[in-house]
């Protein structure tokens, strides 16, 4: 029997790029899986599948969404996947810029919240943040002030989150990725097809040689979602092809 049959997941951004990869591996091995974004429609109705649209970044959206978690009989997992990237210069942000990625932080807080409550009354469970290399680490040619911003906080919010959910027998956890050729980037690069082909100078950025993918990151969550990982908690895993060791 699978290790997610019949387990009960929430996932942020589940409608795209690693909440889509994680959310489809949960599916595949026999979860309940709700999925949040601002498109769910992008995601074939499948058994087991909930959709909600919701703009986590909306005060009154995030409320909403909060009294349908606090109606579930049961949560045992939620990741926090959603995500928005544009690189721009320190100098160039404006007050609209550093709103848009703060502002997530703000829905995943209060979400994560509301599914620690939920969990604790369950008796447990396993929460997974997607932070960023960028949050350690500044890369000159993809200047990211304010998402660094914003992803540093979610990596602060997971070991504190682990501290105090412990006694509940909450888990909190966070991976770490480099480049993930994920649709973040299209309108980095102006479209799919011109983010596929800038994506390929960024491979040799990786020690290992390659760009990550959905599926990379997935895997890692997963484990950190299930009991495999049962002693782990607090903990910011560098997903991300070697690129905190160093660099080609």
């Amino acid at each position: 029997m699978s290790k997610f049959n019949s387990k009960t997941a929430l996932i942020i951004g589940g409608t795209s790029g690693i909440g889509k990869a994680t959310t489809q591996a949960l599916l595949d091995q026999g979860a309940i899986v709700h999925i949040v974004g601002r498109s769910p429609q992008k995601v074939a109705d499948a058994p087991n599948l909930h959709k909600h649209k919701v703009d986590i970044t909306d005060k009154a959206a995030v409320a909403d969404l909060i009294s349908k978690i606090d109606g579930l009989s049961n949560l045992d997992y939620l990741v926090n996947a959603s995500g928005i990237f544009g690189p721009k210069p320190f100098l160039d942000h404006t007050a609209e810029d550093y709103d848009s990625y703060l502002d997530l932080n703000r829905g995943f807080f209060f979400i994560s919240q509301a599914a620690a409550r939920a969990m604790k009354k369950s008796g447990g469970g396993s929460i997974v943040n997607v932070g960023s290399m960028w949050a350690k680490q500044a890369i000159k040619a993809t200047p990211s002030s304010a998402y660094s911003m914003q992803k540093a906080g979610l990596h602060s919010l997971t070991q504190h989150m682990a501290m105090e959910l412990a006694e509940h027998k909450i888990r909190v956890n966070a991976v770490s990725p480099a480049v993930v050729d994920t649709p973040v980037y299209h309108g980095v690069f102006g479209g799919e097809a011109e983010a596929k082909e800038a994506l390929v100078g960024f491979n040799g950025f990786h020690p290992i040689g390659r760009n990550g993918t959905p599926q990379d990151i997935s895997k890692t969550i997963q484990f950190l979602l299930s009991d495999e990982s049962s002693w782990i908690t607090g903990s910011i895993l560098d997903i991300d092809g070697g690129v905190m060791s160093g660099r080609n």
